[in-house]
């Protein structure tokens, strides 16, 4: 096995060369002078090509140490070259600390120097954990997280966004400011996507409860079929969705998309997926097939790879403020994340920077992150998989459903076509390690044929057909199968 080391300085001499061969990638734009020219990737089915390095809105731009001015790190980040901003509003001052940086930048609407152009070339994210935009009905296992807002929805978050981060921070914000994609954060269980799709085929405005996503539509299109939009206003440009914990829910989330909304993705991947129910298996090339945009967070399990323990952040003390250890490297976690295929961009959150690139964790972050997507080998994952999982005893994604390994598919059902035939359905297995190869489907004790695993996209099944000699009490199963030839069959036959 190549050592530690040898595998830090290999991937310094890639994205050292990567950073090179994709500075021709992105235009110039000008503040008062030119800004870098970063690596870029194309964004799923958006017009827009994001920096494979996206700025967090977490880290100290939250979590402040009395010693960081959070507004110099999200200056830097965009004087670097750096388009992908992130922030949210439940990251406490995180949404004012971008206003305050914005405004040096010329980027509020209204500013005697607003620079349009500048703003139209960032790609600004904000998050909700509101789940309806109407109604306050309680739903077992709903996770709706006011952030001490009570009796909020999902459009005053919106309007929160806009006056913190464009506005007065009071409620005003100018005409002019929007949003390029509001994500509905952390979608954790069931009730959750009941919760966001409620009213989305069917807008009534005098429904009781309307969800989420039903609301943002009409603030992304200008319309009002929710009546809760009667200035017809257009606040944001993109929508999409977050998780950190439960693959299945989140492909649920997706497979329920009839009308295309969600246009974005921020997922939790790191070199200790594989250890969890794992994205990289299940959610992500869901996501990758709809051509979603896809954003990755984690990449150091939220700073429990290094000096944070394995819990969610509290306060500045948690605030990770190094670059990686001797033990275990930032730049080939980094690589993990961005060589997940289907992966945009990697939003990292900063602790601090330096003018001293050795102790300058946005400067080093952002040169790990010059690579293109092929850049590594799956034998070399699995190497940095390897030196991630001693980490902690592999157990730092606290955030991320326990492994549950390769299942056998969902909701098998049997039903007869005609005389003769016969017919099977059933939604996606859950991979494990490895991708899903295909579907073996066997009568009695005789395989009869199979079906190719493909993401399911769609509330459709899979199926297979079946037109035995006679209709006798025949049993079928459904074995699903990985590309290291895994099996897990349906527990109980189903019989005719």
């Amino acid at each position: 096995m190549k050592s530690k080391s040898n595998i830090s300085r290999r991937i310094f001499i890639k994205t050292s060369a990567t950073l090179a061969a994709g500075a021709s990638l992105l235009p110039s734009f000008y503040c008062c002078t030119a800004r870098p020219k970063l690596m870029t990737r194309g964004f799923g089915r958006l017009n827009h090509e994001v920096t494979t390095f996206g700025l967090g809105g977490q880290a100290s731009i939250q979590w402040t140490p009395k010693d960081v001015d959070p507004v110099a790190i999200i200056l830097k980040a965009f004087d670097k070259g750096v388009n992908y901003f992130d922030t949210s509003n439940l990251y406490g001052p995180s949404q004012v600390n971008y206003s305050k940086a914005f405004r040096k930048l010329d980027l509020i609407p209204g500013q005697t120097d607003f620079n349009e152009r500048l703003r139209r070339s960032i790609f600004l994210t904000s998050k909700t954990h509101l789940r309806w935009a109407k109604g306050d009905m309680e739903m077992e296992g709903l996770n709706n997280w006011t952030n001490g807002q009570e009796g909020s929805h999902t459009i005053d978050d919106l309007r929160r966004s806009l006056t913190q981060i464009f506005g007065d921070g009071k409620g005003f914000y100018p005409e002019g400011a929007y949003l390029d994609m509001v994500l509905i954060h952390s979608v954790t269980s069931p009730a959750d996507v009941d919760a966001v799709y409620e009213g989305l085929d069917d807008p009534d405005p005098k429904a009781e409860r309307i969800g989420a996503l039903a609301a943002l539509r009409d603030y992304r299109d200008g319309t009002n079929f929710t009546g809760l939009n009667p200035k017809e206003e257009k606040l944001i440009k993109h929508i999409g969705f977050s998780g950190h914990y439960n693959a299945g829910v989140m492909m649920d989330m997706i497979r329920r998309d009839t009308y295309d909304v969600l246009d974005g993705l921020l997922v939790a991947i790191n070199a200790n997926d594989k250890l969890n129910f794992n994205m990289q298996h299940n959610v992500i090339p869901v996501a990758a097939e709809k051509n979603i945009g896809l954003i990755a967070m984690k990449v150091f399990a939220d700073g429990a790879m290094y000096t944070k323990g394995a819990h969610w952040s509290r306060e500045p003390s948690d605030v990770v403020r190094q670059a990686g250890s001797k033990e275990l490297p930032y730049k080939p976690l980094i690589e993990y994340s961005l060589t997940t295929p289907g992966i945009s961009t990697a939003i990292i959150g900063i602790g601090q920077i330096s003018d001293d690139i050795a102790q300058c964790q946005l400067s080093q972050n952002i040169t790990a992150s010059q690579l293109t997507s092929g850049s590594l080998s799956e034998s070399e994952r699995e190497e940095i998989e390897k030196m991630a999982n001693r980490v902690k005893e592999g157990k730092t994604n606290y955030f991320q459903l326990d492994q549950g390994g390769l299942t056998a598919v969902q909701n098998a059902k049997l039903s007869k076509t005609g005389n003769k035939t016969i017919q099977l359905t059933w939604d996606t297995a859950y991979a494990g390690d490895h991708p899903i190869k295909w579907y073996e489907i066997w009568r009695n004790d005789t395989r009869i044929g199979e079906v190719e695993h493909k993401p399911q996209v769609s509330l459709e099944p899979f199926r297979f057909e079946d037109s035995p000699d006679a209709l006798m009490n025949y049993e079928y199963k459904v074995v699903t199968v990985d590309t290291k030839n895994n099996k897990a069959e349906t527990e109980s036959p189903v019989a005719v």
